[in-house]
């Protein structure tokens, strides 16, 4: 298998040897040989390896993946019981919820969303959590005062910090449009919980972590036998269960503090930063020219939710420009920078109607460009699959890059929990993981791994790390 099948060159009802050869161009630059992503498993592993034993490397354009201990070192079992409370806060919003476990691996959840306001992201965002959370105990009769009982709360930051405990993070930079001052290098479990202590909430945070734990910790409150969690969504990351003195980084006696396995925040969206051995196009090259975050997270631009559009919309002007689509139009939504949303992207690779006429829709309608022809929406969805089909062979790669790196537990069933609109919506993806998984692991270890859906994972992760975290206080 050198490519998915999908993306071949499609034939054309109007004929043009220039168009055909202008996609055949493209064709051969987003082609991924089997050789090409051997050699990005390779490197994934020396990246790995060289996380695990060196510190600083977050935010670094030539250094390896950070590969940040979470110090979460306990699996649930699916049979814990309690009330716990959990925040997941996002870019846009926080989520506040109480999961209750049922010792049945079944769980029950009540949840309230907060929308960001401009004022907390670049001043207030721990009073405004604060001021969150006691409305959403006082409307669901969950305060309590006694002061000897706090309520045990997982807190899910999706933001990089440089954790050095289970509940101690120190912000490394904001992003997301986030500006608070005086946060940088200070603990954000600290700033948090004293925000709770100004307005007499009785809640103690005993565990911060990020969403993709929370994936995993999800998936492992059902499955027992995961053993790594992913987000493929608007960005993407993956966590995995590492042996404690694979992280080389700490000494001796840091090691022996803590049982044999830990999970391991790998941070893979910054995979290759030293643009190495991905297969970088004109049309990646300029995304990443134009992007505030320039030479970083260079693997996150090719998969993720966030970037496929735009990567795809360059491709389109491409074409335009050599005026072979649209009849050498654009239109002011297309000249725009990131409006070719990846769940427009999704709708033109799951339209399989004569005329394409949900592609036509898109294009006219929603990308204001009239009077296109089959000849374009071939165009524009054999655009859509090429871009779509190197995004889900690439994340399948990495996939297989971190099971790889602990073959022993290949001899086992092993279960991925997976979040993220990729993984949910985009079509073809669960199949293209699993496909590429019989390439690079072997059919019989491949029929061995389960993907599953770790949904809201963010919110129920935390509240089960809040779990494990309380029993050791």
């Amino acid at each position: 298998m050198t490519y998915l099948s999908e993306v071949q060159v499609p034939e054309l009802p109007e004929k043009s040897e220039k168009l055909t050869s202008l996609l055949n161009v493209l064709h051969d630059e987003f082609l991924l040989s089997d050789e090409t992503v051997d050699r990005i498993v390779a490197d994934f592993h020396e990246e790995m390896r060289q996380g695990l034993a060196k510190h600083d490397s977050m935010g670094k354009k030539t250094g390896p993946l950070a590969m940040i201990p979470s110090y979460v070192t306990s699996r649930p079992n699916g049979k814990e019981t309690g009330s716990y409370l959990a925040l997941d806060l996002g870019g846009t919003n926080l989520r506040v919820c109480q999961i209750t476990l049922n010792g049945d691996s079944t769980f029950s959840i009540t949840q309230q969303k907060f929308t960001i306001p401009a004022e907390a992201k670049e001043a207030t965002l721990f009073d405004w959590i604060a001021q969150s959370v006691e409305l959403f105990l006082d409307e669901h009769n969950l305060a309590t005062d006694d002061a000897s009982n706090p309520i045990p709360c997982g807190f899910t930051f999706s933001f990089p910090i440089d954790q050095t405990g289970i509940a101690k993070g120190k912000l490394i930079m904001w992003n997301k449009g986030f500006a608070v001052p005086n946060a940088v290098d200070r603990d954000i479990v600290s700033l948090t919980q004293s925000a709770f202590s100004r307005r007499f909430l009785n809640v103690k945070i005993v565990a911060i972590i990020n969403d993709t734990i929370g994936s995993l910790m999800a998936s492992a409150y059902s499955h027992s036998n995961s053993q790594m969690g992913i987000i493929f969504g608007t960005g993407t990351n993956a966590c995995y269960w590492e042996k404690t003195k694979n992280i080389t980084k700490w000494t001796k006696e840091e090691i022996e503090r803590f049982p044999e396995e830990m999970i391991i925040n790998m941070e893979w969206g910054a995979f290759d930063n030293k643009l190495a051995v991905l297969p970088f196009t004109p049309y990646d090259n300029k995304l990443n020219r134009k992007s505030h975050n320039h030479g970083l997270q260079v693997f996150e631009k090719m998969i993720s939710g966030m970037y496929l559009g735009e990567v795809i919309r360059n491709v389109l002007l491409w074409l335009v420009d050599r005026r072979v689509l649209f009849g050498g139009r654009s239109s002011e939504v297309l000249n725009e920078g990131y409006s070719l949303d990846t769940s427009y992207v999704s709708i033109a690779v799951a339209d399989e109607t004569p005329q394409l006429s949900e592609i036509k829709n898109l294009i006219e309608g929603t990308l204001n460009i009239p009077d296109t022809t089959l000849t374009d929406r071939i165009v524009f969805k054999y655009a859509c699959n090429l871009v779509g089909a190197r995004a889900k062979r690439l994340s399948g790669a990495a996939m297989c890059a971190v099971l790889l790196w602990r073959p022993e537990l290949l001899e086992k069933d092993v279960t991925v929990g997976i979040d993220g609109s990729m993984f949910q919506f985009y079509p073809g993806f669960a199949d293209s993981l699993m496909e590429e998984a019989k390439r690079i692991l072997g059919p019989e270890r491949a029929s061995r791994v389960k993907l599953i859906l770790a949904k809201d994972g963010s919110g129920f992760g935390a509240a089960i790390v809040a779990m494990t975290a309380s029993k050791k206080l």
